[in-house]
């Protein structure tokens, strides 16, 4: 009978743990999640006429998709202009992974002499992004829809 509940307490146990290993997250080595990034850009508005200057953070949620906040200002004559977008960016999986896409909101502030109004407006982004370790340069455009629709292309270095 010791016998018998030994062999039924140990094929308990064995059972037990299969569900355990198999439940352990696989992770493969070749596809980890990046950490975050920041970077700065430099680029132009079709819409103003008029050159930018940004900085840009993405946070990863998994290796194809993070969070992608940035700021841009604009250097336009006698108001100031600035935006700040909350994007989602997609990264597709491919070979070189170098393609992204996204989009989302883009809060767009104007002020002449201390009076300012704001807009809500949608952002459509796509870009290429090169995949070094110590440092990405990338090339972006952004489409801009709203009040009025704005396009502008940017260049910049991510870390």
């Amino acid at each position: 009978m010791r016998i018998a509940a030994r062999v039924i307490i140990a094929a308990l146990l064995v059972a037990a743990a299969a569900p355990l290993a198999a439940q352990r997250r696989v992770r493969r080595i070749g596809d980890p999640t990046p950490g975050p990034t920041v970077g700065v850009h430099v680029g132009y508005s079709f819409d103003v006429d008029e050159p930018l200057l940004g900085a840009q953070a993405t946070i990863p949620f998994t290796p194809h998709l993070g969070f992608y906040p940035s700021f841009d200002y604009y250097f336009v004559n006698n108001y100031t202009l600035w935006a700040l977008n909350l994007d989602l960016k997609i990264r597709p999986p491919s070979r070189y992974g170098v393609f992204y896409f996204g989009g989302g909101v883009d809060l767009l502030h104007a002020s002449v002499g201390g009076v300012g109004g704001s807009s809500t407006n949608l952002n459509l982004l796509a870009g290429l992004e090169g995949r070094r370790r110590s440092g990405k340069p990338y090339l972006e455009a952004r489409l801009i829809l709203g009040n009025g629709s704005a396009f502008q292309m940017a260049l910049g270095f991510s870390w």
